[in-house]
This record gives C-alpha cells, sequence and structure tokens, in this order.
C-alpha cells in the first residue's frame, strides 16, 4: 500500500535580489535571508527547486553569499539568472520553468522588494495560471510601510499571502510522509528565528 501523499506536488521556491548591495538599505534584511536560508533547507529535504534572481548584479553585487546559491557545498538552484526588468518573469526565468513540466505549479515567494519585483513576479505568476504563495516573513522592502500595501494588494489579486512555517506544513500535508522527521526537526531548528522574523516583519 502506498504511504501517503504530499499535498503540495509540484511547489517551485522563487528566490527574488537577495544581493550584497542592498543588505543596508532594505528592513530587516537579515530576518528575510533567514526565512530564506529555512527554505532552501526544506527544498534541499524535499526536493523543491529552486528558481533565483539578481536585479543587474554587474552593479547591485551577487546574491548573499549565506544562502550558498551555485557552491559545491550549496543548494543547486535551477536557473540563477540576472535582470533588468523588475519581474523574475524573464525569458531565461520562463524557459527553465518549461523544464521542470508543462503542469500549473505552486510558486513560493521570498525577497525583495515586495512592493516591486516580488509584486510583479507574482502578478505575472498569476497570469500565467500559478498558485502563488508570498511569505510574509520572507518579504520585505526600504520603507516598511510598502510591505503591507503590497501583501494586500496582491492577496486581492488571488495570491496566497502566509507564513513560512504554515507553507512547510501545508506543502507536507501528512506527518507519515517519509521526509516528515526531517522537516520537523528543520522546524524546530529554526522556532527562536522564525518567531523573531514574524515579529520584525509581520507587525504592520
Amino acid at each position: 500500500m502506498a504511504g501517503p501523499a504530499r499535498r503540495l506536488v509540484r511547489p517551485t521556491l522563487f528566490i527574488c535580489d537577495l544581493q550584497e548591495k542592498f543588505r543596508g538599505a532594505i528592513y530587516e534584511f537579515a530576518k528575510v535571508v533567514s526565512t530564506t536560508q529555512k527554505l532552501l533547507k526544506a527544498s534541499q529535504i524535499l526536493d523543491i527547486p529552486v528558481i533565483a534572481t539578481t536585479q543587474l548584479r554587474g552593479k547591485l553585487g551577487e546574491t548573499c553569499p549565506e544562502l550558498g546559491l551555485d557552491s559545491a557545498d550549496g543548494v543547486k538552484t535551477k536557473v540563477h539568472a540576472d535582470k533588468s526588468a523588475f519581474s523574475m518573469w524573464t525569458p531565461e526565468v520562463q524557459k527553465a520553468f518549461k523544464g521542470l513540466g508543462s503542469e500549473k505549479r505552486e510558486c513560493i515567494i521570498v525577497g525583495i522588494e515586495s512592493h516591486i519585483c516580488v509584486t510583479q513576479t507574482t502578478l505575472d505568476l498569476l497570469r500565467e495560471g500559478h498558485k502563488v504563495y508570498v511569505i510574509a516573513d520572507g518579504v520585505s522592502s526600504c520603507n516598511p510601510q510598502e510591505v503591507l500595501i503590497a501583501l494586500n494588494r496582491l492577496r486581492a489579486e488571488g495570491a496566497v499571502v502566509t507564513s513560512s512555517e504554515s507553507f512547510l506544513y501545508e506543502c507536507m500535508g501528512d506527518a507519515g510522509i517519509t521526509e516528515f522527521r526531517e522537516m520537523s526537526n528543520l522546524v524546530k531548528e529554526y522556532n527562536a528565528k522564525t518567531k523573531e522574523n514574524l515579529q520584525a516583519l509581520c507587525k504592520f
């Protein structure tokens, strides 16, 4: 008899423009990075493909090294693209995304800025018919007030605005899946940080 299946079967993690040059400008940048690290670890456990971008990398720098994207012992991204457009939904990303299969997918978005690149990426993915989860403790902007405005708009547009922990449990859907113990340990590992991140980024 087959074991329990995951609730979400085609998730993809989008990491938007978490670059060095933004570290001092974005409200609670370190908290966004922390939530992203948790989701990246979950992506390795659950074998979730990762799509990452930078905005004008030559001017604004590389992705933060602590995320470990593309490093020999770090996360292997499906694509790590540079862009000038604000939306992540560039031709390069679309090509990589199509390589995952023709089905509609569950797209999880973290990164910056909430009201610009995250918003435009979400709108593009919704237009393409994908289900989009915007992680409230994983997005921010230079001005914190922009975050609530953006999340309210995206919720009204049809995106699911949720927390990282809620998403992870929804992705699993059943404590009987093979990866549950490892995922449970991950949630415990980040328990204190998750509380801090929620308090910092979800208070508006």
